[in-house]
């Protein structure tokens, strides 16, 4: 071995558990901000918005749609040709029907809270995707480093056999032995090194941010076991709910087309010796009610609310669900991240022996090889468990419903 080796590797391990060190929430933060307008479904959110506006400001009207203004004329140029001449102009209004317009704005309104609702569940759901991203960044960067130190240690290795080769200490299987090792060390880095451009391509692809420097595990706030019906998720369902039944209301109030009052004038002479005679008339329009529209109309709105409280209990489920199965990954990972640090330092121990018998020309090179494949894989164990423990308490954080 050289002599630097021990020194470097040491040095590369320290950086290493370093930057896996808890900092600051603030990186994941930036990120949800710098994503969210990128989110093609936040866009629909703005339009929708404006939609519920629009539900609001016409239930807000004084009738439930425009007026209409029409005009007739009739003569007879074509006919007998005396000069009959009738003009007339009518405005009709449609009419509110009783319960309608309060229908009608109790539905505006809870649209208007259920885009907003839609919104905080959509930056839980858009910071799921970026907590995955994270984590699996973290993971390919850690998998990525962890591949060069082996790299350099396997270069260093197949040196220092090389030169022993040459003094005749040791055999030429040795050498391809060693060989071999650095040609292997070679193809894991350069696997490492593509799977961590994919991870960052995911993660530009989310943010158009490049990947941090830095990548933080999240704080887990203590009294948080459950999720409550603030939880962005539920509030989006209840949401979906309170809509579902408003137009349900609304469908059972509105029984029948809008009523329509209409102001007619007409101006008329019956030949051209005659002047012009005003009249002035009221015309009240009521459409009778259908039976079978208003039973589609309810049994459609009845339906959306059975679904929207359906879905909203299955929620409920599945995120118990989901926070018992984070509380137990949660624990798994730091038993196995006990028990992976534990074993990283039993094979570290056996490595340096190993090393140390090989340089004294004690064991051979297989032994030591082994001695570095068991150090090696402990160590990517143990470093593996820690970012699964990260992982789980963001996947813990996200059942709750916690932003960043």
């Amino acid at each position: 071995m050289k002599p630097g080796y021990k020194t470097l590797r040491l040095i590369a391990m320290l950086a290493l558990v370093q930057s896996a060190l808890p900092a600051h929430a603030g990186a994941l933060a930036e990120a949800l901000e710098q994503a969210w307008p990128l989110h093609p479904k936040a866009a629909a959110l703005d339009a929708r918005a404006a939609e519920a506006q629009a539900r609001s400001d016409l239930a807000a009207s004084l009738t439930p749609a425009p007026a209409a203004l029409s005009l007739g004329h009739l003569n007879d140029s074509l006919g007998s040709g005396r000069g009959k001449q009738e003009w007339e102009i009518e405005l009709a209004a449609p009419l509110w029907l009783p319960g309608q317009k309060a229908g009608r704005a109790a539905e505006a309104a809870s649209v208007m809270d259920e885009i907003a609702a839609r919104r905080a569940a959509l930056r839980l759901e858009l910071t799921g995707e970026l907590r995955t991203a994270w984590w699996a960044l973290a993971a390919a960067r850690q998998a990525n480093d962890l591949a060069q130190r082996r790299l350099h240690s396997a270069r260093s290795l197949e040196a220092d056999v090389l030169r022993r080769y040459r003094a005749g200490d040791l055999s030429r299987i040795d050498a391809n032995q060693a060989r071999g090792e650095t040609l292997a060390a070679q193809a894991e880095s350069l696997q490492a090194e593509t799977a961590l451009q994919q991870a960052e391509r995911v993660w530009r692809g989310l943010t158009r941010l490049p990947a941090p420097m830095r990548l933080e595990a999240e704080a887990l706030l203590p009294g948080r076991d459950t999720a409550s019906e603030s939880h962005p998720r539920l509030a989006a369902l209840s949401s979906a709910a309170r809509v579902a039944n408003a137009r349900l209301k609304l469908a059972q109030t509105t029984r029948r087309d809008a009523p329509e009052l209409a102001v007619r004038v007409l101006r008329e002479r019956g030949d051209s010796n005659e002047s012009y005679a005003n009249a002035i008339g009221v015309k009240l329009t009521i459409p009778f009610s259908s039976g079978p529209h208003l039973r589609r109309d309810t049994a459609a709105a009845r339906a959306e609310a059975t679904q929207a409280e359906a879905e909203q209990l299955q929620a409920m489920r599945w995120l118990a669900l989901d926070l018992e199965q984070a509380h137990r990954d949660i624990a798994a990972a730091e038993q196995l991240a006990a028990m992976a640090q534990e074993r990283r330092e039993v094979t570290a121990d056996t490595l340096q022996l190993a090393e140390k018998s090989f340089t004294l020309g004690e064991s051979d090179l297989t032994t030591l090889l082994r001695a570095r494949a068991a150090a090696f894989e402990a160590e990517a164990m143990s470093i593996q468990q820690e970012t699964a423990r990260g992982s789980a308490i963001s996947q813990l954080k996200q059942a709750l419903g916690e932003l960043p």
